[in-house]
């Protein structure tokens, strides 16, 4: 097991974690960001993040924004709830549309996570056609097989996908 895959472990595995996600679409483009998960794997998702104790989801949701891509954002719509189960990792994450308020993106820092063992490599906007062209393991079930970045705003539900 790599170094990387260490501190994941470490810091997320083995426990039930709650994470808030922000759907943020502009001009036909959804907002991602690159997580290095091990030496040659590397795993696109909207930003978010786990959630801190007090604080409501909303809240949680404008914070890790902030944090990973220090932009404000409005917390919209609730789309959905997946469940990911990939062990050591086990997390129950809840979807939002969210909106710009202010800021330009700019890849932030996990503080979670040591400052010389950070996880996210890029911050990019990207259509449907820039997700179908990653690896499918490289991005999130959620994105799996859409037409444009709008069919996510559809989600509704529970989903638990299966590889």
């Amino acid at each position: 097991m790599s170094n990387i895959q260490n501190e994941i472990d470490k810091t997320f595995g083995h426990r039930l974690r709650t994470r808030v996600n922000g759907v943020l679409i502009e001009e036909g483009k959804v907002l991602l960001l690159c997580h290095r998960m091990g030496p040659e794997r590397l795993f696109w998702n909207v930003p978010g993040g786990g959630m801190e104790f007090g604080s409501s989801a909303r809240e949680n949701l404008r914070r890790e924004f902030r944090e990973e891509t220090g932009l404000e954002v409005r917390v919209g719509a609730f789309l959905g709830v997946h469940e990911y189960l990939e062990p050591p990792l086990h997390a129950v994450e809840l979807f939002f549309q969210v909106e710009r308020v202010a800021g330009e993106p700019m890849l932030g820092k996990d503080p979670e996570m040591p400052e010389n063992k950070q996880l996210l490599e890029e911050l990019r906007f990207m259509d449907a056609k820039n997700i179908a062209a990653l690896p499918q393991d490289a991005v999130h079930q959620l994105f799996w097989g859409i037409k444009t970045v709008n069919d996510v705003l559809k989600w509704k539900g529970y989903f638990k996908f299966e590889k």
